[in-house]
């Protein structure tokens, strides 16, 4: 079986300017149609922003992803949850354009970005250059920059430094930077995981709010189970290279670890990750 894909071209944001990963690396994508909206099949519904039938990744012997079947709709936020060495990341990796599956079909969107755990800022450029890094120069693209972080909370560190920025601060920039490419899918790599739990719970609440204002296809990849039931409207389960469960999370907004829904969930998943 081979990789099928659309054809592959030069991915841009709506600007014109080449799509790239949160750290301001190009990626290349299938073509979407002419406008820039989603391909719609012959039956006249739409094409889901993500589309994986029969991946395979395989390193050595060892199939990491052994036959990943997976569909993400536009606007859907879908945690990835799994122990390690499952091939979360892989997955994620792939969907970025930072690996390449060996068997399967992969269907994305041109228009990706990923924000990974590490801020990944550039260190000799201030804030507002670090959000607008690969995109052409010019009073457009300066304003679109602030308004990004603006939508972030930072409107007034555009001329800070990276060095002086706490780590909730960084990663809210690496958001700014994603958010200002308009991305039809979000690639979220563990994004929370080296903050404190506070600020871990304020950026929660700050990417569920971007995601719901901005309607990108999300997949984020967590450890934390608790936080994939918070976010997502679906969970996903890898084990043994496969999705093991594949679930709605059909638990009321805003979601409380004390609803009995959130509680009987929580414990489903982690018996799925073999913690009893």
């Amino acid at each position: 079986m081979t990789v099928t894909a659309a054809r592959t071209t030069s991915a841009a944001t709506a600007d014109g300017a080449p799509a790239a990963t949160a750290d301001g690396a190009p990626v290349s994508a299938p073509a979407a149609t002419p406008d820039g909206a989603p391909a719609v099949g012959a039956s006249g519904e739409a094409v889901p922003a993500v589309h994986l039938c029969g991946l395979r990744r395989v390193f050595g012997t060892r199939a990491v992803l052994d036959g990943v079947d997976l569909s993400i709709a536009r606007g859907e936020f879908v945690a990835l949850l799994g122990a390690s060495g499952t091939g979360k990341t892989t997955l994620l990796r792939i969907l970025g354009a930072l690996d390449q599956a060996d068997e399967g079909t992969v269907l994305v969107p041109p228009a990706r970005t990923v924000v990974f755990q590490e801020p990944r800022l550039v260190p000799s450029k201030r804030v507002l250059a670090n959000v607008t890094v690969g995109l052409p120069r010019g009073a457009e693209t300066r304003g679109t920059g602030l308004k990004a972080l603006a939508e972030v909370g930072l409107d007034g560190h555009a001329d800070a430094w990276p060095a002086t920025l706490s780590g909730g601060e960084a990663q809210r920039v690496a958001l700014a930077r994603a958010l200002v490419r308009e991305p039809r899918l979000l690639l979220l790599d563990e994004p929370f995981a080296a903050l404190d739990a506070l600020t871990r719970l304020r950026m929660q609440d700050l990417v569920g709010d971007l995601v719901r204002r901005h309607r990108p296809a999300v997949l984020l990849v967590t450890h934390d189970v608790d936080e994939a039931v918070r976010l997502a409207d679906r969970v996903v389960v890898l084990r043994d290279g496969l999705v093991a469960r594949d679930e709605a999370v059909a638990v009321d907004r805003p979601r409380d670890p004390a609803d009995p829904a959130f509680a009987e969930l929580r414990r489903r998943l982690l018996a799925d990750l073999g913690v009893h």
